[in-house]
């Protein structure tokens, strides 16, 4: 089969991104890439801008990029003004233009980045889930299963946003919700209908995020049993601790709220003392292990952290794929380096089984020798990027 043979026959079967144009991203005044379907190679000089353009396609879902920067940070030193991200789309669906950005918007703001979908204002970002998902690994979750809580949580919530849209919006009105509530109690508030109504909302949204989490974990734990029991990437035990998430399916959701009402309720004095809530779903754990090796993630080599990560965010890739019938597109900063050749090679050749588009960045090319001929190879060089010659 050529190769040419090969992108077709891949472009009729996943969603991807045809062409992305960049204005005063980073460090991008202009760019417009036309891209294939399948891997997308990036290479270049560290500082080249590779992880830019990884987390300019990152901005075609809700959030704030695989960075979490704050937008005035984003747009290019010295253009004055915001920045821009638009991508067309190709699908069985047929095609479709997303843009993104803070161009004429207030970029302190949260709400700041506008998006505009077939030439049509979106109501949210939540509306580009309809099109297209994105999931990525970067180098800073190398330490996702060493670092705090919270980092494995958003984790779990980024993954879970990828297969429910709603999901993202229970989470920022639990937390503007919450905020609200810590406020009232600093302040030495005593008006308890404000309180009751705040830990209302606080107890709904908290089971539904809850609820959504215990479901996910459990359809990725069915998913990584389809892994091999000796594969290069281990399979993972993942588990929930959390006070709503270990009741969840033990009683009616309800009845769930009720009780994290009253214990909110109950608690305001504690939580005053302490200047924060101390219950609740923002204080989930999630507790991954190494099944083969009956370990704690955490206390396990750097390389098996590594392929553990890689083996869950596969895992997800096609429980994606199964829910929405959408295989996400993958984002794999300085993915290769991490890994040796065996797992190189295992983890491009899932990649092809999946059939989706996956943008994969390294310093050296020579990495991903075994995709030439198969995959495009763009090489960036501060502010610029084209095709490489070693394709």
């Amino acid at each position: 089969m050529t190769t040419e043979t090969r992108l077709s026959d891949i472009a009729r079967s996943q969603t991807y991104i045809s062409r992305l144009t960049l204005t005063n991203f980073r460090n991008y005044a202009s760019l417009s890439l036309e891209l294939n379907p399948g891997a997308v190679v990036l290479t270049g000089d560290n500082g080249a801008g590779k992880t830019n353009l990884l987390e300019a396609v990152s901005f075609l879902t809700p959030g704030r990029g695989l960075r979490r920067a704050p937008y005035a940070d984003v747009a290019r030193e010295g253009s004055g003004g915001g920045f821009s991200v638009h991508a067309r789309l190709e699908g069985e669906s047929g095609s479709a233009e997303i843009g993104t950005g803070t161009l004429g918007t207030d970029q302190s703001s949260e709400s700041g980045r506008r998006v505009r979908i077939n030439g049509a204002t979106a109501k949210s970002a939540e509306e580009m889930l309809e099109w297209l998902r994105v999931v990525w690994l970067t180098p800073s979750m190398d330490a996702l299963f060493t670092g705090p809580a919270g980092d494995r949580r958003r984790f779990l919530d980024r993954l879970i946003l990828t297969v429910d849209g709603s999901h993202g919006q229970r989470a920022v009105n639990y937390e503007k919700a919450m905020r609200g509530r810590n406020r009232l109690l600093a302040e030495g508030s005593r008006d308890r209908g404000w309180l009751d109504a705040i830990e209302m909302q606080m107890a709904e949204t908290g089971v539904a995020i809850a609820a959504a989490r215990v479901e996910t974990v459990k359809l990725l734990a069915a998913m990584i049993e389809k892994m091999p029991n000796t594969g290069p990437f281990p399979q993972a035990d993942l588990q929930l601790s959390g006070t709503l998430e270990n009741e969840i399916g033990m009683r009616p959701a309800v009845d769930l709220e009720e009780a994290f009402r009253r214990a909110l309720a109950d608690g305001r004095e504690r939580d005053r003392a302490a200047g924060r809530t101390l219950e609740g779903p923002h204080r989930t754990e999630l507790i991954v292990m190494h099944r083969p090796k009956s370990m704690p993630a955490g206390l396990c080599s750097t390389g098996e952290q590594k392929a553990l990560l890689v083996g869950i965010v596969l895992s997800h890739a096609r429980l994606c794929g199964e829910i929405s019938g959408t295989v996400p597109i993958l984002l794999l900063d300085e993915i290769a380096a991490h890994l040796d050749a065996g797992r190189r090679a295992a983890l491009f050749d899932i990649l092809a089984e999946l059939r989706c588009q996956c943008f994969m960045t390294g310093t050296e090319s020579a990495l991903f020798s075994s995709l030439k001929g198969k995959a495009q190879f763009i090489l960036v060089d501060h502010g610029t990027a084209r095709p490489a010659d070693d394709r």
